[in-house]
């Protein structure tokens, strides 16, 4: 097997997780049952298309318990699943406790069909109601952390002309892509947006539209619109759809198949039928790509307003350094300011990993002198040199090539 192909699956698995994981704590149901959804059907395709992968018990556990944790957070709800909702494949395997703590559950398939088999791949297929979370987020805009212009052009666009239609006597931009690096906080902006004038968000992997493994892409593309619509003509006073990963949608392509052209071509047409058309509804549509440069000029053309969403500036991760210390014991003569001043170029996400790192670097410590046996010990203070430690080892998730590209497409392209 390629095992660079498996690494692959499974950093997309741990991307999904942690999301889900993160979006749980802060109470975003929606968001954490997608996660959770995508990361189950990444772990569960790894053991599909690898059978002999080594670690495939330890994820496929894994992917047991993210199932639980949907099913705990829908119940706990009130949310009856659709009664053709799929496992994901995991029925087709069974799991048992570790004999040890270091050793993975043993796993055996209950078929003795090839698990590379078309039938066992055709349980991985997800319907609508697996491709979209529905929610009225509770993320207030305070928790999204600086980016000024990017939440100016939203209230602009969005949450005036809900408060006060009557002032946009030419109507209001209905499509919206926010771009820029990855972990600078696109879906919070998107999410903070729609619990700002109490609407209804659905979010939608774009990526999962068109993947292979689901199908139905011009059909999903529909369904998604039509439900927004119906919405706005039931009792919601707004609806806002997000789209994560739009190029994977609108990106240019050199080889297309049929598919993928209907797909396109059908989110043209909702695109268009929302354009006003002598109704004034408030339906949005917020597209997010880390690839701007990716997408064509008629797509792109949508979208009336093009918001660049930028690593976070000085006075930012500040912010974000007081936000993820608080919790923390740190020494009394660490600057925070000398911290804001040495992450220049880390985002959002990297932000919250490098705090992460050190106090794990601080507790790890704790550990190896044994010290951790004893209950009231508790890890020395994190100090400057933790930071500088963990910052050598640890380089930034967006190039400077990367920058250079998005600082380009802005000049060109952006449209506040």
């Amino acid at each position: 097997m390629s095992e660079s192909a498996a690494k692959v699956l499974e950093s997309a698995a741990q991307k999904y997780a942690s999301e889900a994981i993160r979006f749980d704590s802060q109470g975003a149901r929606g968001m954490a049952i997608k996660n959770y959804q995508n990361a189950i059907q990444t772990l569960v395709q790894l053991a599909q298309l690898y059978p002999d992968y080594k670690l495939n018990p330890m994820y496929l556990q894994r992917a047991q318990l993210y199932q639980e944790r949907v099913k705990a957070l829908q119940s706990a709800h009130g949310i009856e699943p659709p009664s053709d909702e799929p496992d994901f494949g995991l029925g087709k395997f069974t799991f048992s406790k570790p004999a040890a703590p270091a050793s993975p559950a043993p796993v055996s398939t209950t078929s003795s069909a090839n698990a590379k088999s078309p039938q066992v791949v055709q349980q991985l297929k997800a319907n609508y109601n697996d491709l979209i979370m529905k929610e009225k987020p509770s993320i207030k805009w305070d928790e999204v952390v600086g980016l000024e212009d990017a939440k100016k052009a939203l209230r602009e666009s969005i949450i005036f002309p809900v408060q006060r239609p009557d002032l946009f006597p030419l109507g209001w931009p209905r499509g919206l892509l926010m771009y820029g690096p990855p972990g600078c906080g696109k879906t919070l902006l998107a999410a903070a947006t729609a619990s700002e004038i109490d609407s209804y968000f659905i979010t939608v992997d774009a990526a999962s539209i068109m993947s292979k493994w689901l199908g139905e892409g011009e059909r999903n593309v529909a369904k998604l619109f039509n439900s927004a619509r119906k919405l706005l003509d039931e009792d919601a006073k707004s609806v806002i759809v997000f789209i994560d990963e739009l190029d994977s949608i609108l990106g240019s392509r050199t080889n297309e198949v049929g598919g993928e052209v209907r797909v396109r071509n059908q989110f043209l047409k909702e695109m268009d039928g929302i354009a006003d058309k002598g109704r004034n509804l408030h339906l949005y549509i917020i597209g997010a790509t880390n690839k701007p440069w990716s997408l064509d000029w008629p797509f792109l053309r949508r979208f009336q307003k093009r918001i660049y969403v930028p690593l976070p500036d000085i006075r930012a991760r500040m912010q974000m350094l007081r936000q993820y210390t608080a919790p923390l014991k740190m020494d009394i003569e660490l600057r925070l300011d000398d911290l804001s001043k040495m992450t220049e170029g880390y985002s959002g996400s990297d932000m919250r990993d490098i705090c992460q790192s050190v106090q794990l670097r601080v507790v790890s410590e704790l550990f190896d002198s044994a010290g951790a046996n004893d209950k009231d010990t508790q890890p020395r203070a994190i100090d400057l040199n933790d930071f500088k430690e963990v910052l050598r080892n640890r380089r930034p998730s967006v190039s400077q090539e990367m920058l250079r590209g998005y600082v380009n497409w802005a000049e060109n392209f952006k449209a506040l």
